[in-house]
């Protein structure tokens, strides 16, 4: 919900990935609302071609943004467009229903390849969904890559916290182990919007600020997604604040944090072996006091992606690149153990120029 991230990459789709320059487009507040207006009105959708109420004034908007995005990092880099081979679009994601074989994400990538002129790939999801799978999370073998290349001794997990907080478990000689941990940011972004009329809780400024409440904390632990196995997949309003109504800004901000912490610390027990290393990456490594629960409540020592010279902020942007040319490739973006299909998936559909 914040904006478009852009990150150009060199990669063969397996071992070999060079990082390149990223960028960010900030969403305005006007676009947030109209991103919001279509979380609402997707609630009761079936049909995912379906755009009533405002899902298509949030579709065109996206469109137009991925596009200025894409044009601005091309300017700002001095890039031609003639070098970009693919470019890998996600869209947002205003529904996901893996149990009624339904995902919903927002953008039409055919559009974006002829506005660009650059050939896209995208809807990366909905294969796997239909085949039975949880169509998240999608990263993880990316986060596999980048554990090989920088020499991580296994096992270890790659943590990213964004709307959904999501974790990747990496073991040498097997595929990747993933699931939906819980919220991340979303909750507590809810609550700053709703308390504050600010998108975030900047620095974990309220947080740090407030006091836990244990009880409420144990009551939202006691969901029993958190005790399902891997893999699982979360939609973003899958949890509420609700059970925090009663507290202080300040003491509601810190306990969601914790929250957040807790039910990534409570995946942990689902794991096929005990993690050597946490690596966090994602919005929530800007926020101290979430990293000092994570650190506090993981059985293993905790760095931020960009300590081991990640991105952390655009790793996911990288990830749908790199799962463009496993795309163009032919080659398995999901996993028996990160979604639960059948069978290693081919995913995502090019739309050529």
């Amino acid at each position: 919900m914040d904006g478009v991230d852009v990150a150009l990459i060199e990669t063969d789709g397996e071992a070999s990935v060079t990082a390149g320059a990223t960028g960010f487009l900030p969403y305005s507040d006007a676009d947030r609302h109209v991103l919001r207006a279509a979380l609402g009105d997707a609630v009761h959708l079936d049909d995912r071609q379906a755009r009533p109420g405002s899902l298509a004034a949030a579709e065109s908007m996206i469109m137009q943004r991925h596009v200025e995005a894409v044009e601005a990092f091309l300017s700002a880099h001095k890039t031609d467009r003639r070098s970009i081979d693919l470019v890998g679009f996600h869209g947002q994601t205003v529904l996901h229903r893996p149990e009624q074989r339904l995902t919903v994400q927002l953008g039409d990538g055919a559009a974006l390849a002829q506005a660009l002129r650059i050939t896209v790939a995208y809807d990366f999801r909905a294969a796997d969904v239909e085949a039975g799978g949880q169509g998240a999370p999608l990263v993880p073998v990316y986060h596999q890559a980048l554990a090989a290349a920088a020499g991580l001794a296994d096992p270890v997990v790659v943590i990213n916290v964004g709307g959904v907080a999501n974790l990747t478990f990496i073991q040498q000689g097997c595929d990747p182990a993933a699931c939906d941990t819980g919220p991340g940011n979303a909750l507590l972004d809810d609550l700053m919007l709703a308390r504050t009329g600010s998108a975030m809780d900047s620095d974990g400024a309220a947080a740090a600020s407030g006091r836990i409440d244990e009880a409420v904390l144990n009551a939202l632990l006691s969901a029993p997604y958190f005790d399902k196995p891997l893999p699982k997949s979360l939609d973003r309003n899958d949890f509420s604040n609700v059970a925090a109504a009663g507290l202080s800004t300040e003491d509601a901000a810190a306990t969601l944090t914790a929250f957040t912490a807790a039910s990534i610390a409570k995946a942990f027990v689902h794991l096929p072996a005990p993690p050597k290393l946490a690596v966090i990456c994602g919005g929530g490594t800007h926020n101290p006091v979430l990293m000092r629960e994570l650190e506090h409540r993981l059985p293993c020592p905790v760095v931020s992606a960009a300590s081991l010279g990640w991105s952390g902020d655009a790793v996911e942007a990288q990830a749908f690149a790199y799962l463009a040319v496993r795309r163009r490739k032919n080659l398995p973006i999901t996993f028996p153990a990160t979604t639960g299909v059948a069978r290693p998936l081919e995913g995502g559909v090019i739309a050529e120029i």
